[in-house]
């Protein structure tokens, strides 16, 4: 298979090594967003990515913290949990599986700081990057 490849004299003898386009930026406020759908159902699904993340994160945390105090674990001293790497593991597979599941719906942002860099890059509009704050946030309580 070939590459479409365009050349100096189709773009009206401009180069650019560039092999992709950015879109263009988002508006900074868009106000019709909120009459939409769409938009609604991204913002709830940064509020449970947000919540699963933690949940599930915390919990190991706080299981391996159970384990490894003998005062605390009763059942099996010899038992060895999750460890370090397994703490590890479950942020990074997390992340990984909860973006995959909202990057089509909501663009996967899943934390505050994520979504405070994308508007500042112009990528989401304020009305968009407000609201997914304000559901990461509530998402973290």
């Amino acid at each position: 298979m070939t590459k479409d490849i365009e050349t100096a004299e189709q773009r009206g003898g401009e180069f650019s090594a560039k092999d992709y386009h950015d879109p263009p930026p988002a508006p900074l406020i868009d106000a019709e967003e909120l009459t939409k759908w769409s938009f609604y159902r991204a913002v709830i699904a940064e509020f449970i990515a947000t919540l699963l993340f933690l949940y599930v994160t915390v919990l190991t945390v706080i299981g391996y913290k159970v384990q490894t105090d003998p005062a605390k674990n009763t059942v099996d001293p010899d038992c060895g949990g999750v460890g370090i790497l397994g703490i590890a593991w479950a942020f990074g597979g997390m992340i990984f599986i909860l973006v995959y599941c909202t990057a089509g719906i909501s663009g996967g942002h899943i934390n505050p700081a994520v979504t405070f860099g994308l508007f500042v890059g112009r990528k989401v509009s304020l009305i968009r990057a407000l609201m997914y704050m304000v559901a990461q946030c509530l998402g973290a309580i």
